[in-house]
C-alpha cells in the first residue's frame, strides 16, 4: 500500500514538473518574441536602484505621463504624445517594474514608494515642476506624488484615474491578486504569459470596450512589451500593494493645491466614472471634471484630440500658476 502511494505521488510530481517545464519554456519563447517585436525604444536613467525606461519629445515646460496597471509607456506615447503638437516637453516612462523599467525585489509597489520614485525621476531629469498626466492606476500614483511631494508638481491631468480604494478585486483582475511573492514569481515564470496571450481578446475588450483597440496595437502600439515575466510580476505586485496606501491617500485630496482635472469615459468598464470621476467633485479645489459620453477606459485612443485639448487646458492653468 505504501509503495503504491509513493508511486502515485512520484507520478503526480513528475506530471507537475512536466507541465511547469512546458509553460516555463513557452514563457521564454513568447518573451523573446515580444522583446524582438517591441524592443526598448527610449533611454534609461537610474533612480534608487531602478533603471527607468522613458521616451520624450518636444521642448518647453515638462509634461510627465504615467501609465496604469499592466500598461507601459506606449499607452501614453501612441497616439497621445505623437499627436500632442508642439510647445511642451513630453516625457512618458515605464513605471518601475513595468515594461523595460526594472525594480529591485526589496520594493513592494505601494503608492508611497512609487511616488518617491516618480519624484526621484523628476530630479534625475531636472524637470522643473512638471504637469503629471496619470492614466488609471497612474492617476493614483500622480495623486500620491502630488500629496507627498507638492513642491515638485505644477498640476494634475488625470485620465480615467483610480481615485478611491476598492474593497474587492474585480473578477477581471483576480488572476493578478497573488499576495504571496513566491507564488507570484512562480506564476510569472510559468502560467502568466501564455495565459495572457490566450486571454488577450477578452482582456482588450474589457479594457478598451465599447471601443476597439487599434489594429496595430500589438507591435506598433507596443502592447507586446508586457508579455514578459517581470512585467506580470510588477503588475501583480502593484495590485496587491494598493491595499496599503490607497485608503489613506483618498482621505487627503483636500490638501492638493495645484490646478487639477479629471477626464473619464461614461462607458468605462474598468473604473466607475461616477465613483472615481464625478465623485471627486468638491474634494479638490477648482477641480475640472470632463465626461466623454460612450467612451471606455482608453479615452486617449477613442478621441485623441479631445484628450490633448483637456491636457493642454490643465497645463495652461498649471504653468500660469
Amino acid at each position: 500500500m505504501l509503495a503504491t502511494l509513493t508511486a502515485i505521488a512520484a507520478a503526480l510530481l513528475a506530471a507537475v514538473l512536466l507541465v511547469a517545464t512546458y509553460y516555463f519554456q513557452a514563457t521564454r519563447r513568447i518573451s523573446r518574441d515580444a522583446e524582438h517585436a517591441v524592443p526598448p525604444r527610449g533611454r534609461f536613467v537610474a533612480v534608487e536602484g531602478c533603471d527607468i525606461h522613458y521616451v520624450e519629445r518636444g521642448e518647453g515646460r515638462p509634461i510627465l505621463f504615467i501609465h496604469g496597471l499592466g500598461g507601459t509607456l506606449h499607452h501614453m506615447r501612441r497616439p497621445l504624445m505623437e499627436e500632442f503638437g508642439d510647445g511642451y516637453r513630453l516625457i512618458a516612462l515605464d513605471r518601475p517594474g513595468s515594461g523595460y523599467s526594472t525594480r529591485p525585489s526589496r520594493f513592494d509597489g505601494r503608492l508611497s514608494e512609487q511616488a518617491r520614485l516618480i519624484a526621484g525621476f523628476i530630479d534625475a531629469l531636472a524637470l522643473e515642476r512638471p504637469l503629471l498626466v496619470g492614466h488609471s492606476l497612474g492617476g493614483a500614483v500622480a495623486l500620491a506624488t502630488t500629496l507627498l511631494y507638492p513642491e515638485r508638481i505644477a498640476g494634475l491631468a488625470l485620465i480615467a484615474p483610480l481615485t478611491q480604494h476598492e474593497d474587492k478585486v474585480a473578477p477581471e483582475f483576480r488572476g493578478l491578486d497573488i499576495p504571496s511573492p513566491l507564488l507570484r514569481r512562480i506564476v510569472s515564470e510559468t502560467l502568466a504569459v501564455p495565459t495572457s496571450v490566450k486571454m488577450a481578446a477578452q482582456t482588450l475588450d474589457f479594457v478598451f470596450g465599447p471601443q476597439k483597440p487599434p489594429h496595430d496595437y500589438a507591435v506598433a502600439g507596443g502592447a507586446m512589451a508586457g508579455l514578459r515575466p517581470s512585467h506580470f510580476f510588477a503588475t501583480s505586485t502593484d495590485l496587491v500593494a494598493l491595499r496599503h496606501d490607497m485608503p489613506g491617500i483618498g482621505t487627503r485630496y483636500g490638501e492638493i493645491g495645484v490646478p487639477a482635472g479629471i477626464l473619464f469615459g461614461s462607458a468605462d468598464r474598468v473604473l466607475d466614472h461616477k465613483r472615481h470621476g464625478t465623485g471627486m467633485e468638491g474634494r479638490i479645489a477648482g477641480l475640472d471634471i470632463e465626461i466623454m459620453e460612450g467612451v471606455g477606459h482608453m479615452p486617449q485612443y477613442a478621441d485623441t484630440s479631445r484628450v490633448v485639448a483637456f491636457i493642454r487646458r490643465i497645463a495652461e492653468r498649471a504653468f500660469a500658476a
